[in-house]
């Protein structure tokens, strides 16, 4: 049976030396960059895209189909098939799923139609959030224990959240090139996300534990003697097909009978949905007010990218608090308490996200200078950064080994989220105006952002409920050697 050949085996990634860790995660955290954007980026062209294909908006937003036809892939997608990704290892993944993305690139701009044009969008969607997943699977992968994951699961969040605020703005640089048509954003992505494929090929190393120790057994097994060496999941007698249905099946049943993951699944949703909204309601807000065009609007984005990067910022700074909570924790003395990860997320919720989105309703009017309104969506952009990195840590603390099936929950109703919150966009700011529009989505995030307070106040209770997190509990108990009466 193979195994590490000690605690501090080189080869382990936990062993790795630091500079290999931030190289690996680096590498992934560029893959993810250049890719998120592609769930955005057509966003400033969707007009160019109607009058190309002869798409009407009116009554119904046809030309945003490109994104809702994404966010169905990016869905789906991960549910059906990262479990079985999975058992590959991190670097056959990122790389045979990067290659199929860049091959999905070349129609795009080749499109002879708008339904060959929605084809291949669902498709490149599907791809980039399994691809985001093998990013995220490296830094849980290298760096252990909550502490140090800190720092690269607020980065993930800030890559992914950075590159589909980014993505309106890259695509408006292209259209401002007024001999390009918009089929040169995907002639660009295209050029850029393929020139990036050796560096990849060539600089990520494997880093998961468990695939490196696989390939040693295997090599064992051919070489002279052909030794019986496997390892420990090797020998699990449990079906394939068994473990791809639990693995299917586990984040829905978490979704529907897990509070926890229920109300974090909205809230992530919600906060997600809406940066994709925003996409498409700029268009109308800036362009009403102020006379811009949808090129111009996507140049706006930028603001929302520097609240992305202050409401990381606000994460690290308030990890402080969480690393504190250990001194009063009376269940698992020394360790921190899961829900203290909220407590930036209720920042966020609301002086971010709530506040943001009054400035963005009650100064949206001719004769308010755009910068003001601009400060609105700079606050939404931090408090959502600050909500979704708290609620991936809290997860992940909360369930343990069970936080990848509470993470595939909320990032399918994330994507859900974006697949058709922003076709609510045109009539949402038509019919209610774009001060009671705004107000309204405040509003909701207000509710959303009270209900940390039900799970700080009563957090133990949830997780004595809870089978997923008393076990995980239980587990953390067994690490310090506290004995458990199950």
């Amino acid at each position: 049976m193979i195994t590490w050949d000690g605690p501090d085996n080189p080869q382990d990634p936990f062993n790795w030396p630091p500079r290999k860790k931030w190289w690996t995660v680096g590498l992934g955290l560029l893959a993810s960059f250049v890719c998120s954007m592609n769930g955005s980026i057509l966003a400033a062209a969707h007009e160019a895209i109607a009058e190309d294909f002869g798409i009407s908006d009116g009554p119904f937003p046809h030309s945003y189909w490109t994104t809702t036809s994404w966010g169905v892939g990016a869905a789906l997608f991960p549910l059906l098939l990262f479990p079985a990704l999975e058992d590959w290892g991190v670097r056959p993944v990122l790389l045979g799923v990067y290659f199929c993305f860049v091959c999905l690139l070349v129609p795009i701009g080749f499109a002879p139609n708008y339904a060959t044009l929605g084809a291949v969008r669902f498709f490149s969607g599907g791809c980039v959030p399994l691809m985001s997943d093998a990013v995220a699977s490296m830094a849980a992968n290298v760096f252990q224990g909550a502490k140090a994951r800190s720092v690269p699961v607020a980065l993930y969040v800030l890559v992914y959240l950075g590159a589909t605020s980014l993505g309106p703005v890259v695509g408006a640089a292209v259209l401002r090139q007024q001999h390009l048509s918009w089929r040169w954003i995907g002639h660009v992505e295209l050029i850029v996300t393929g020139a990036l494929l050796p560096l990849f090929y060539v600089g990520l190393p494997e880093s998961r534990g468990g695939a490196i120790l696989r390939a040693k057994a295997k090599k064992m097994r051919s070489g002279e003697g052909s030794t019986l060496a496997y390892m420990a999941d090797e020998a699990d007698p449990t079906p394939l097909r068994q473990r791809l249905v639990s693995s299917l099946t586990r984040p829905l049943d978490m979704f529907f009978t897990e509070w926890v993951v229920f109300v974090s699944a909205i809230w992530a949703a919600f906060s997600l949905g809406t940066i994709y909204l925003f996409t498409h309601s700029v268009d109308q807000v800036y362009g009403k007010l102020y006379g811009w065009t949808p090129v111009q609007a996507g140049f706006i984005q930028t603001a929302i990218v520097a609240g992305e990067v202050l409401g990381t910022a606000l994460s690290l700074a308030t990890n402080h608090w969480y690393e504190a909570s250990a001194a009063r924790n009376t269940e698992v003395p020394g360790t921190p308490i899961p829900e203290a990860r909220l407590y930036a997320a209720i920042i966020g919720g609301f002086v971010g996200v709530t506040g943001g989105m009054l400035v963005y309703a009650w100064a949206a009017w001719a004769t308010v200078h755009w910068m003001v309104i601009t400060v609105g969506l700079t606050l939404v952009g931090a408090g959502t950064t600050a909500v979704l990195i708290s609620i991936a840590n809290y997860l992940i603390d909360a369930y343990s080994e069970y936080a990848a099936s509470a993470l595939a929950a909320v990032g399918l109703a994330e994507n859900l989220a974006v697949a058709f919150l922003p076709l609510a966009s045109s009539v949402l700011y038509t019919d209610l105006g774009f001060q009671w529009a705004s107000t309204l989505l405040g509003l909701v995030s207000a509710v959303l952002a009270a209900m940390p307070f039900v799970v700080i106040r009563w957090g133990k209770e949830i997780r004595d409920r809870s089978p997923f997190m008393k076990e995980a509990t239980i587990d953390r108990k067994r690490d310090l050697g506290v004995v458990v009466d199950v």
